[in-house]
């Protein structure tokens, strides 16, 4: 065929068309998404009417025998015309089709539509250009689906499932999910097959999406990261409920970890002869502080029991004659004198018993009224006080930086030097403390060079600790202080 005769076949326009949209529609940037649109709109339209004029029908197959140029020009201007139909159905579906607020599932879903165009857009051609039998070719393709189906059903179950779990995003990257086969961790990665959740032992679970999809799935991490934890305690009835309620009320309010709003509350759930059995259910900012705040409520609930006088009750499947249970009538407080923690303190130990005693007759006990200021920052601080009972909040700046229980203690930096108290203290309860004045250790000091250097050093060490560090949890954190933990064995005795 001559080249003029080729140029006046029917189907040269819309095979030109089709070329110049095809161009076009590339040289414009992924990101100037409308004018792709339009533009694929316009030429659509164009071969549209351009097959019209030329009274060619996309939609039926037309095999005249020809197998010359004309014939595969006309294949391909058909092809063509079925190509700008599929990408102008493609650009509608990327801009039009949106989720709010959910672009990963609107995504998916945009692509799944994809395929679904390519595939029928495939399908058209083989059955309104080349004439192949789609009805055979969809039947055939059905037994092999089916085929492959029963043999990839696991594989295609993890996908389709973590089609869903997408679609549905019952949990995102970085979220803590608690399942209902017992496993528990933050989800570190999704794919279409399995999902991988960091455990809190620091290994990797690969769950298989379809048996995710199966399981019930808790995200604590959903509405907020706040948790909500509960720690139920056994106090021997040897006081009044409503006594053993305050006291649990008063270790909720000492703890650093337990968030203040939503409030924590203090639920009394039995009581027999042997035990009163109380929760204390509170609040934690995340899932990673719930060890550390049971240590400390645990840590906080012995001390208080034993600064309040109650005692803890046996184990509720212990053997216990019931005369031998302890009554309020026969119940005494433990005992914390200030000789006892003149005993229990090491850099005292080297002193022999009238010294102690000497010492201890010298210790003066104080009592504050809750809100009452017990020191303030700019005040010199040369007594050593312990706390023998209540909490103290103190503060730096109006804002609180830590919270003294039974067994903690303040002050003590002058000693030696004419040093002010670091923070504000205030009483949050009622408070009862064990105060050594300067001058009844001058003397002992005097005599036992050794014991300066002992106490100044543990001074020097509790005054390193910054302010604003980690909220201490369990008296092991506060262990770090030298003095304290000797003051604290005296509650463990």
């Amino acid at each position: 065929m001559s080249f003029p005769a080729m140029l006046a076949d029917p189907a040269m326009p819309l095979f030109s068309l089709g070329v110049i949209g095809i161009i076009v529609w590339h040289l414009i940037p992924q990101a100037r998404a409308n004018e792709r649109m339009l533009v694929e709109l316009v030429f659509f339209g164009a071969m549209t009417l351009a097959l019209i004029h030329a009274h060619l029908a996309p939609l039926s197959y037309a095999d005249g025998g020809a197998r010359d140029v004309n014939a595969l020009l006309l294949t391909s201007a058909k092809i063509l015309w079925w190509v700008h139909l599929a990408w102008a159905i493609i650009g509608i579906v990327r801009l039009y089709l949106i989720l709010n607020g959910k672009p990963r599932e609107a995504r998916l879903v945009q692509d799944l539509i994809v395929g679904v165009v390519y595939l029928g857009m495939g399908l058209s051609v083989l059955a309104f250009v080349f004439g192949v039998p789609i009805g055979t070719l969809v039947a055939t393709s059905g037994v092999v689906a089916i085929i492959l189906g029963l043999a990839l059903q696991n594989t295609l179950s993890d996908v389709f499932s973590g089609i869903a779990l997408t679609l549905g995003r019952p949990y995102a990257l970085g979220d803590w999910i608690d399942l209902s086969d017992g496993t528990e961790g933050r989800v570190v990665e999704s794919t279409w097959r399995s999902t991988h959740i960091l455990t809190a032992e620091s290994n990797i679970a690969v769950l298989p999406n379809s048996v995710l999809a199966k399981l019930v799935l808790k995200n604590v991490n959903r509405p907020s990261e706040t948790h909500r934890m509960s720690v139920i305690v056994r106090i021997a009835p040897t006081r009044m409920p409503s006594v053993v309620c305050d006291v649990m009320k008063v270790v909720l309010s000492n703890s650093r970890t337990a968030l203040k709003e939503p409030a924590p509350l203090v639920s009394l759930k039995t009581l027999d002869a042997v035990a009163l059995e109380v929760e204390l259910q509170f609040w934690v900012s995340s899932i990673s502080q719930r060890m550390a705040a049971k240590n400390e409520i645990l840590d906080l609930v012995y001390r208080h029991c034993k600064s309040y006088g109650l005692l803890l009750a046996t184990p509720s499947d212990a053997l216990v004659a019931i005369r031998d249970l302890p009554t309020e009538e026969s119940a005494e407080p433990p005992p914390v004198t200030p000789l006892q923690l003149i005993k229990a303190v090491p850099i005292f130990q080297s002193l022999d018993l009238d010294e102690k005693k000497a010492l201890a007759e010298a210790v003066i006990v104080r009592e504050f009224s809750s809100g009452e200021v017990i020191g303030r920052r700019d005040k010199p601080a040369t007594n050593l006080a312990i706390v023998r009972s209540g909490v103290i909040s103190a503060r730096m700046d109006h804002e609180e930086i830590a919270r003294l229980a039974p067994g903690d203690y303040y002050g003590g930096a002058g000693l030696f030097v004419d040093t002010e108290e670091a923070c504000t203290l205030e009483a949050l309860e009622n408070v009862v403390v064990y105060e050594i004045k300067q001058q009844a250790l001058a003397a002992l000091l005097a005599e036992r060079p050794a014991l300066t250097r002992t106490l100044t050093s543990a001074l020097s060490l509790r005054g390193q600790q910054s302010p604003k560090s980690e909220s201490q949890t369990t008296s092991d954190a506060r262990g770090g202080r030298v003095l304290l933990s000797a003051i604290q064995s005296i509650f463990r005795g």
